[in-house]
């Protein structure tokens, strides 16, 4: 049986960190494209990472190129090119310009694998999903954006660090789009079973919410130069393996909302089950009015980002 082919396009801190996650994990041979400017950059890091490939076992192909033509019929493609945010830089300062980065890689990309499935990490989120869609041509259930799987992450960090217990104990979903309107939702978050409102007090879980919000923010903070990149790519491969593994696994990821939620015709933070095709089902919750509310915010300001894109 053929290996499935991943394409990872982008050979920044984001992009070959998660080449380096998805040889480790075996998923598939493995495509790192980058700008041609960039020359031998995205092939030394390949090799660099295919080295690592005798001391850790994995049996999988790593390719570095600055051209398309290698991508050819990959499985899945993520897509993490852009400019990454400075500090003091707003997720909507970086809009106009990775608007056309995403736009450009998204044709080539679709030139050389006309059925795979995109993951989108490139910021401002939300808005650079609807602008693969809109450039691929892909029904919906194949554009997919990583944002409340990194959100859900952080938060977990939090709750377990607040509550001194094992990581693996700890459930947290965060719906909304992926910048500071995002919606943590403690009532659906729980300790191995036990829903967090019942193990901390409402001041906690409000500054555990804050903290998530500001997740990104703080790192970019406190790095001075760049942004985060183990903990975006560690959730990109995570999509990836409950796709390529069919695993059927609910996770929080951007979808293009027809209706759900009450949220018609953008990008938005969601449960989402995950297989073969991609998106296998939405799942909707029963918010409270508070709740949905604050999700009809964060909605609100993917749409503004929209429209200033125009």
């Amino acid at each position: 049986m053929a290996r499935k082919k991943i394409t990872v396009v982008g050979a920044g801190n984001v992009g070959a960190t998660l080449v380096q996650r998805l040889a480790e994990m075996e998923l598939g041979d493995i495509v790192v494209v980058d700008i041609p400017e960039s020359k031998g950059m995205p092939a030394g890091k390949a090799l660099d990472i295919q080295q690592s490939a005798p001391i850790f076992g994995y049996d999988v192909k790593i390719t570095g190129t600055t051209e398309y033509g290698p991508t050819k019929d990959s499985d899945i493609v993520v897509i993490t090119a852009g400019i990454p945010r400075k500090p003091g830089m707003s997720r909507d300062d970086l809009l106009k310009t990775n608007a056309g980065i995403v736009g450009s890689v998204t044709e080539k990309i679709v030139e050389q694998s006309p059925n795979c499935i995109l993951i989108i990490v490139s910021n401002p989120l939300d808005v650079m999903c609807s602008v693969a869609l809109k450039k691929s041509g892909f029904p919906k259930h194949r554009v997919i954006g990583m944002a409340g799987v990194l959100d859900s992450s952080r938060m977990r960090t939090f709750l377990a660090e607040a509550l001194d217990v094992s990581i693996e104990n700890v459930h947290a979903m965060v719906l909304g789009g992926h910048g500071d309107t995002m919606v943590p939702l403690p009532r659906f978050s729980t300790v191995n079973g036990i829903p967090i409102p019942e193990l901390l007090s409402a001041e906690k879980i409000e500054a555990i919410n804050d903290r998530t919000r500001k997740g990104g923010a703080e790192i970019v903070k406190l790095l001075e130069r760049g942004s985060a990149y183990y903990a975006p790519s560690a959730s990109a491969a995570e999509m990836c393996e409950a796709i390529l593994k069919d695993k059927r696994k609910i996770l929080p990821c951007a979808c293009y909302l027809e209706g759900e939620y009450g949220i018609d015709g953008i990008f938005v933070g969601v449960p989402t089950k995950l297989g073969t095709r991609g998106i296998e089902e939405i799942i909707q919750l029963n918010l409270t009015v508070e709740e949905r509310a604050e999700l009809m915010k964060s909605a609100g300001a993917v749409k503004e980002l929209i429209g200033a894109l125009g």
